[in-house]
């Protein structure tokens, strides 16, 4: 009993569950033992532990099966007042039960326990998708990695993994869950470091006016591990969006970038206007002229001829990521290039 009180408290599994899968457990090991077509009840004391059989037998006018049945006049002898179709129990606790049921127990609390466990940690965990958790790296066996996070591994698949990060054994990182299966062998988390969520819930746990909603996050363009286009949005004219985001001396993104490695944060104050957007969105690049065509949701943009090549970014990923933050099709021109009347 005192075992039972210490695996309620540690596992956090309440005990009358362990109780009735031990009742239900010592029923099978009665019958196995002593009396497979009875019909028996196991009662285990709530306060002492000790542990009895009843057999349960129908009351009828003439018995067929003595081990299912009892007649009425040795049920009125029992208890008076019974009647056909009553249940009457008699005590059937075999000498060396005890024995039996230490054994049954132990088998059924495991299991029990295995199964609470695995379901306690499946709610904990299916509650978080779309969340951060923080776990060490275990292991990395044919290109997917282990991750510990305390209570349960998870799995970080390739398409979830960042190119080019290398992570060390026992290293603390943060990730995303992105889904929570049930499982044979227990619930499978699966986590990501490339999954643009991450950047949202850095961005939620960082900067404070993001968890209020003074700021809003309206998009996220990311290519993980390179650059990652954020576009933020304040109601109140006197909060600055871009500036909390990025904070005192750049705080605030240092930290996110630290915990990204590196990888590049464009962060851009989002706009109602596409041409507005558009302009911003290809910061660093300064923009002289944007002409947008709604039926086709495309923006020419115009440059200045020393800041095409930054505003394509190395191998197009500037005006790529504009172009997914926005939704709008970029097809970027320098001033040099319009004026010789070379554009689409």
């Amino acid at each position: 009993m005192a075992a039972l009180t210490d695996l309620e408290r540690e596992k956090g599994i309440d005990k009358e569950v362990l109780f009735q899968a031990i009742e239900s457990a010592l029923i099978s090991a009665y019958r196995r033992n002593f009396g497979s077509v009875q019909n028996v009840r196991v009662r285990l004391d709530r306060e002492f532990g000790a542990t009895q059989v009843w057999a349960q037998k129908t009351v009828v006018k003439e018995v067929q099966d003595h081990r299912l049945e009892v007649s009425l006049d040795e049920a009125l002898s029992i208890r008076p007042g019974s009647l056909e179709g009553d249940i009457i129990e008699f005590e059937v606790t075999p000498k060396n039960f005890g024995r039996i049921a230490a054994q049954t127990a132990k088998q059924v609390i495991v299991q029990r326990i295995r199964e609470a466990e695995r379901g306690m940690i499946y709610e904990e965990f299916v509650n978080r998708e779309g969340d951060i958790v923080t776990g060490l790296v275990h292991r990395t066996e044919r290109n997917l990695v282990y991750i510990d996070l305390g209570r349960t591994e998870a799995i970080m698949m390739p398409s979830e993994q960042v190119p080019g990060e290398m992570l060390r054994s026992n290293e603390r990182i943060k990730l995303y869950v992105v889904e929570v299966k049930k499982t044979s062998k227990g619930p499978q988390v699966y986590v990501s470091r490339s999954h643009p969520g991450l950047i949202r819930r850095l961005f939620e746990l960082e900067v404070p006016e993001i968890h209020e909603g003074t700021v809003e996050i309206k998009g996220i363009a990311r290519e993980a591990g390179a650059r990652t286009k954020i576009a933020v949005w304040a109601e109140d004219p006197n909060v600055d969006p871009v500036g909390s985001c990025v904070g005192n001396r750049g705080t605030r993104v240092q930290a996110i970038v630290s915990e990204l490695r590196g990888e590049k944060l464009d962060i851009i104050r989002w706009d109602p206007d596409p041409a507005v957007l558009v302009a911003n969105a290809l910061s660093p690049a300064h923009v002289t002229n944007v002409a947008v065509d709604p039926t086709t949701r495309a923006a020419r943009v115009t440059v200045p001829d020393n800041q095409l090549s930054l505003g394509i970014g190395k191998e197009g990923q500037n005006a790529r990521l504009a172009a997914k933050l926005t939704g709008w099709k970029v097809d970027l021109r320098s001033e040099s290039q319009v004026g010789h009347g070379d554009w689409w």
